[in-house]
């Protein structure tokens, strides 16, 4: 029987239209009218639809048809042997544990760069894949080498369902739009879930979806309940968007501290997403603790060396409260390193609350369950680590 697809597809898009401006990722601006364009559609006859358990439905013919994030119905073969990913959906795809059947991906894989995790730990594999879309914020499909490439099946990931469209009309393949937008939101696990289904990796999908479920109800778990005036004020710095940013970069809405129940003192000011904002507003503030991203530190010291004094008055500086967020907004988002985030955040924080956490195995832990190896070494020896920082060094 059919899953309910369009009811389905409007409760996620109608998260996606909300999300989109502030989800970790390559947002474009007309990505909020195409998510509500979507909701317009699924909302369409909604009643009176089956329901069942998959998102994948057996054909007499010997294909299969799924219904991919956004309700589109899409016609597969019956066994899926190669796949292209674009637009960050080889991050997915390897979360789902079907890397070896990724024969084409972006250029941003090819590079396995340490700040997208999914890559570096798959970097031999993507090394010998056809680029098939330029990736990046600029992100340009190259459709005729995936025509020349004719994988079984391509994966999309982005809320534009019109370039989705246009591409699987230009190629001839069957495309499925998935979202993966943030660790804590239902469609990304629904998307993960959804391109296990596809490429018959349900077992490795289904613990990775179960890990982060779980990971997700700890993290809210040990702070839900502790009261507002108990919980010091926090402020994220250096975060990047769109590229880096200093000491006055910070975000709204941040994803680990949102997971934790934290004060984030950016959440103030009405903003959605990154923004900038002036250190009068900063010092105002005070805030007990403060989170930056080592990755950006040449940035916050050269604000530092014109506002040392201004800087060096917090309260957070002057009890040594100053602590890494390694960025996790690295084409799209670095799911298992924004819950790793997320750990280290709250040993910080709530210290009590985190007291039988050994966060070293925990991270080792969310890293080999999503990437496959340990992380943490690599992250320190590119200057990505997790410890206090001083500002100035």
């Amino acid at each position: 029987m059919k899953r309910n697809k369009k009811l389905r597809s409007l409760a996620v898009a109608l998260v996606i239209a909300m999300q989109v401006a502030t989800g970790c990722g390559n947002a474009k601006p007309q990505d909020t009218a195409q998510a509500e364009a979507s909701v317009a559609e699924a909302a369409t006859d909604v009643s009176g639809a089956e329901t069942s358990s998959s998102q994948v439905v057996e054909n007499e013919d010997g294909t299969r048809t799924i219904t991919d994030v956004f309700g589109r119905e899409v016609v597969i073969p019956d066994e899926v042997n190669t796949c292209a990913a674009l637009g960050s959906a080889a991050r997915l795809v390897v979360y789902a544990g079907g890397v070896d059947k990724i024969t084409g991906c972006t250029e941003m894989e090819l590079k396995g760069a340490p700040g997208m995790p999914f890559a570096y730990a798959n970097k031999e594999h993507f090394a010998n894949c056809t680029a098939v879309a330029s990736g990046g914020s600029g992100n340009a499909d190259y459709a005729e080498a995936l025509i020349e490439l004719n994988p079984d099946v391509v994966f999309y990931q982005d809320s534009d369902t019109v370039a989705i469209e246009e591409l699987a009309q230009k190629t001839g393949l069957p495309i499925i739009g998935i979202y993966g937008d943030a660790f804590n939101s239902p469609h990304l696990t629904q998307s993960i879930s959804l391109i296990g289904d596809v490429l018959g990796t349900n077992e490795h999908a289904d613990k990775v979806v179960e890990a982060i479920d779980g990971w997700v109800k700890d993290l809210n778990d040990r702070t839900k309940d502790i009261p507002e005036e108990n919980k010091p004020t926090v402020y994220p710095g250096a975060v990047s968007w769109s590229g880096g940013h200093g000491f006055t970069g910070t975000y709204a809405g941040y994803a680990p501290l949102e997971a934790i129940n934290a004060i984030n003192l950016s959440d103030t000011l009405g903003a959605t997403d990154g923004f900038e904002v002036s250190i009068e507003q900063i010092l105002e503030w005070d805030p007990e603790i403060i989170f930056l991203n080592p990755s950006n530190m040449e940035l916050v010291n050269e604000d530092y060396a014109s506002n040392s004094e201004a800087i060096d008055s917090l309260t957070a500086v002057k009890e040594g409260k100053v602590y890494s967020q390694v960025n996790f907004n690295y084409y799209w988002c670095n799911m298992e390193l924004a819950i790793v985030d997320s750990y280290y955040a709250g040993s910080i924080i709530y210290p009590e609350a985190f007291a039988d956490v050994n966060f070293e195995e925990k991270a080792e832990e969310i890293f080999n369950t999503m990437i496959g190896m340990d992380y943490l070494d690599v992250l320190d020896e590119n200057n990505m680590g997790f410890g206090p920082i001083t500002i100035g060094e």
